[in-house]
């Protein structure tokens, strides 16, 4: 066998075992966020306490009346009193997971971007209101997008959120990249 088959060979096999890699850490990330929501919609305090980091970093956009995970997370309104978090769609892309989803009326339409770090412990959270997402690799999806030199995993880059019929209204839209 010819070296350059072998090195083929040996590359063909590296990049399929961190595309494994890379999807078992996705699967993990989403099993993450998911007890979260379990968790917030059942105001288990505790396990929300045990899943995001002390020194979460929080970014917020949209309207400053629509704080409604920071004032329910600080305690400012009560777990009775606050907006529910009706996750519609989960979507993973390395350590960060995107989740689409509404009030229980169907009226808001948010977008929560979560970074998961290694021991399924919450780190980020970036908080988009009144859009709607769907994730949308641009370009041809048979083809790897460009990468890394050093790296062989394909990764979307761009997603872009889309209006969706739950809310029956008109959403900003928003363009986000990873």
């Amino acid at each position: 066998m010819a070296q350059t088959e072998i090195n083929s060979m040996l590359s063909e096999l590296a990049s399929s075992e961190s595309q494994e890699i890379v999807e078992e850490e996705e699967e993990s990330s989403i099993r993450v966020v998911r007890a979260l929501y379990e968790a917030l919609s059942g105001g288990d305090v505790e396990k929300v306490q045990r899943l995001l980091a002390s020194d979460i970093e929080w970014w917020f956009h949209g309207p400053p009346s629509h704080l409604y995970l920071m004032r329910l997370l600080t305690g400012s309104v009560s777990w009775d009193e606050s907006f529910v978090f009706v996750p519609l769609s989960f979507a993973a892309f390395g350590s960060t997971v995107l989740v689409e989803g509404c009030d229980h009326n169907p009226c808001v339409s948010w977008v929560h971007a979560w970074t998961v770090a290694d021991g399924g412990m919450i780190t980020q959270l970036r908080e988009y209101f009144d859009t709607s997402l769907t994730v949308t690799c641009f370009g041809d999806p048979t083809k790897p997008s460009p990468s890394p030199p050093s790296s062989s995993i394909r990764f979307p880059w761009l997603w872009q959120s889309q209006f969706t019929k739950v809310t029956g209204k008109s959403v900003p839209g928003l363009l986000l990249a990873i």
